[in-house]
């Protein structure tokens, strides 16, 4: 793999765990018992705290991409060839 494939596998990989991550442990409005009146979603987020969710999903990513890239390196699961263009 190059190294384009390899950062397009990455962000894409990363991007995933992302959208697995946000919602961990967080606490909406209406479940902590504040009132936002009028005009306030009640189910938004107190604190998302995204500097640390977004480094939880980096290192993640991270080891799901060493994981994924070693298992290619090393040929650990056969993957069958993929037919080129027409011919």
């Amino acid at each position: 793999m190059g190294i384009p494939t390899c950062l397009a596998i990455y962000f894409t990989i990363w991007w995933t765990v992302l959208f697995a991550i946000l919602p961990l442990g967080v606490t909406t409005h209406a479940e902590a018992g504040i009132d936002l009146g009028d005009g306030g979603d009640p189910g938004a987020p107190v604190d998302p705290k995204l500097k640390k969710k977004f480094i939880t999903t980096s290192w993640i990513s991270a080891i799901l991409f060493a994981i994924l890239w070693v298992v290619l390196r090393y040929h650990l699961i056969h993957l069958p060839n993929i037919p080129g263009g027409a011919h």
